[in-house]
């Protein structure tokens, strides 16, 4: 009977018809790979969940040593200790100075590097540079350089600049290591444009300018998710060039973090720094929350292509 069905059926022209059995609703195989998604999952949600139940819990709870049980009562206390008044060295202010120091590096440092570094792929992609192979191989020796390497250096130059310590300098420090990964991104989307678009436009006599801000740029905007994401979560999380270059009166949060770990006499508040942790991970885990689709649409559309 059912093999009458399928033969009354028409076969779409040139459609591949799938072979072998269906697989059924539960098998050997989807049970391993049930389990290793779950295995992976707790992986990643163990720590986190044991970080927001101990920023829940006072102390005499924390005491206890009971690592995975739930606090008796959401208790937000260590949370506006956190941010308004531990002691991150000799003040004790909280981890919110810390905030609007990451929150100044940030916003100029993401603009920058991501204007400078999608010119750089447009060029490199659609315009024959005079030593361009050479100036994007430079550029991908930054990319894979562990960038230590180059701290004592540019520790150097600033000083001579007169940038050291300062906010221009770190931002400036965070726009020259954002470069390369910037610009090999875009480069390989731009790369992936129909060139047949670019010689329109030439020859209906649109120039570099024009052309990138009237129809590259538009096209841009899975590439500049991509870009955003990946650039807001490596300067919100730098822990080595904040502490080096930003300055005492610039550190940013994670510096802060750090000095409430490190600097706590007395009995160690573990509520209080999971708090502080917890703040200090909002920005980039809310970029994701927010953006994560769009994320994925990006890299579907080429943005990391070679």
């Amino acid at each position: 009977m059912s093999a009458t069905a399928s033969a009354s059926v028409p076969a779409r022209s040139g459609a591949i018809e799938p072979a072998g059995r269906k697989p059924g609703r539960i098998s050997v195989e989807m049970i391993g790979v049930y389990a290793v998604l779950i295995l992976a999952a707790l992986a990643i949600a163990m720590p986190l969940y044991v970080m927001v139940v101990t920023s829940m819990k006072t102390m005499p709870e924390i005491r206890e040593g009971a690592l995975f049980a739930l606090p008796s009562r959401a208790n937000w206390d260590a949370w506006v200790k956190a941010w308004t008044s531990a002691c991150t060295g000799l003040t004790c202010e909280g981890i919110r100075v810390g905030f609007w120091n990451s929150v100044q590096i940030l916003i100029p440092s993401v603009i920058v590097s991501i204007a400078v570094g999608s010119i750089n792929g447009y060029a490199l992609a659609f315009w024959n540079v005079p030593g361009s192979k050479i100036l994007f191989g430079i550029l991908l020796l930054g990319a894979f350089v562990p960038y230590p390497i180059f701290v004592y250096p540019l520790v150097r130059i600033l000083s001579t600049l007169g940038l050291y310590g300062s906010l221009p300098g770190i931002v400036l420090i965070h726009t020259i290591f954002g470069l390369p990964v910037m610009t090999v991104l875009f480069r390989n989307f731009y790369a992936s444009l129909p060139i047949e678009l670019f010689k329109a436009a030439r020859v209906d006599g649109a120039g570099f300018v024009r052309l990138y801000l009237k129809i590259m740029l538009p096209m841009s905007i899975p590439i500049l998710v991509v870009a955003v994401i990946l650039q807001v979560t490596g300067i919100w999380n730098d822990f080595l060039l904040g502490l080096v270059f930003a300055g005492r009166e610039n550190f940013p949060m994670t510096v802060q973090l750090n000095n409430i770990v490190n600097s706590t006499q007395g009995e160690r508040e573990y509520n209080v720094e999971m708090a502080a942790t917890m703040l200090t991970a909002l920005v980039p885990l809310a970029v994701y929350f927010l953006s994560g689709r769009w994320f994925v649409r990006g890299i579907a559309s080429g943005a990391v292509k070679g």
